[in-house]
């Protein structure tokens, strides 16, 4: 059984731009700043970043995983904070997913604090989630 303070494991995501791409066709998120340098220039940016629900994804899969069956994700938020730059690269970049036991509420759900970076930039904030377990 998890308890407070309870910590889940890093657990890292590798991004390239191959991934992203199969997510842009997934999503039907089509921007160019998603996979062309170029455009992601004139809008701005330093580079090409990935989808900022791409990266709520795989902070919520670690999440999945981690909790196993029987847990039911009942909310979920974040706040975005910087961009995921994506290198054009065979190695691309990885986002590494943590995260604590907050505590449990009256109702015996479970609030859980995630953790989400990518190299030492905290890529989201305020990544909360809460759990109900099958009884």
């Amino acid at each position: 059984m998890i308890g407070p303070g309870d910590r889940l494991p890093a657990r890292a995501f590798r991004l390239t731009r191959a991934e992203l791409v199969r997510y842009a066709a997934a999503s039907g998120d089509h921007n160019p700043i998603h996979w062309s340098d170029s455009q992601a220039g004139r809008a701005g940016l330093p580079g090409v970043i990935a989808h900022g629900m791409l990266s709520m994804g795989l902070a919520a899969t670690a999440l999945t995983e981690w909790a196993g069956e029987g847990a039911t994700v009942v909310e979920f938020g974040t706040r975005f904070t910087r961009p995921v730059l994506v290198p054009d690269t065979a190695d691309g970049v990885d986002i590494v997913v943590g995260g604590t036991v907050a505590g449990f509420r009256e109702d015996g759900s479970v609030r859980v604090d995630l953790t989400v970076h990518c190299g030492s930039e905290k890529v989201l904030a305020r990544t909360r989630a809460v759990l109900v377990y099958d009884r």
